[in-house]
């Protein structure tokens, strides 16, 4: 269930402002998680009742172009759909953030042309997700994720934050033969202060020449490569 909301702030919607809707929870446990508390303790949060939210949201909707849905992971929520529906009804565009482990939430939302704009996060190499949670990550999940939005008719971006330990080289070059021709990948620093782990609070970020270096090696596979925060 919901759990954070932030007035209005810039997002990656393309030139445009925004809302933004936290949901707690998660079906990853990321050792360099930047909203831990929404992960291991979504009960410590109060949800947030839907109707003030969504006046809220009507009072600005002259004024932002759109509402973000991030988390934690949204796609857990069995009501992600009717919350959906009623902000679309407000005339605003919806950003999804997922890691995309629930392709079959998101093929029942793309269907029901609820989702405006996709992002969706690709932590490591395949082979390396099972560091990144406490049982079993289910891999054939992501993969249809991938197909469903290489193939969906919404602005789409991946992005990977470029955690070092956990994406080099070599991870970069697995996440590019799986996203082959996408629109557009995302590369962002990491900022350890969050991290869910503590010891990952200690891993010092890339410089911005590694960026370069990995940005080099993504654009092998994905035309439009940005870098944020390095």
């Amino acid at each position: 269930m919901i759990k954070g909301f932030q007035g209005t702030s810039l997002l990656d919607f393309p030139g445009r402002v925004a809302s933004l809707l936290f949901w707690g929870g998660c079906n990853l446990t990321c050792p360099f998680c930047h909203n831990p508390a929404l992960v291991l303790e979504p009960g410590e949060f109060p949800d947030l009742d839907r109707e003030p939210r969504l006046a809220d949201l009507a009072g600005r909707a002259p004024f932002i172009d759109g509402v973000g849905i991030s988390g934690g992971e949204p796609t857990l929520d069995p009501t992600l759909a009717d919350w959906l529906t009623a902000v679309k009804a407000l005339g605003l565009a919806v950003k999804l953030d997922t890691n995309g482990l629930r392709p079959d939430v998101l093929a029942r939302l793309l269907e029901q042309k609820l989702v405006d704009c996709l992002a969706i996060d690709l932590k490591t190499a395949p082979g390396r997700y099972g560091e990144l949670h406490r049982s079993p990550v289910p891999l054939g999940a992501l993969a249809t994720t991938i197909k469903l939005a290489l193939a969906a008719p919404v602005a789409v971006e991946f992005r990977t934050t470029c955690v070092p330990g956990i994406v080099d080289a070599p991870e970069v070059h697995a996440l590019g033969q799986l996203i082959r021709g996408a629109s557009r990948w995302a590369l962002q620093q990491y900022h350890p202060a969050p991290a869910l782990d503590p010891a990952w609070r200690e891993r010092t970020p890339y410089p911005a020449a590694k960026f370069v270096e990995l940005a080099d090696i993504a654009r092998e596979y994905v035309g439009d490569v940005i870098i944020r925060g390095a």
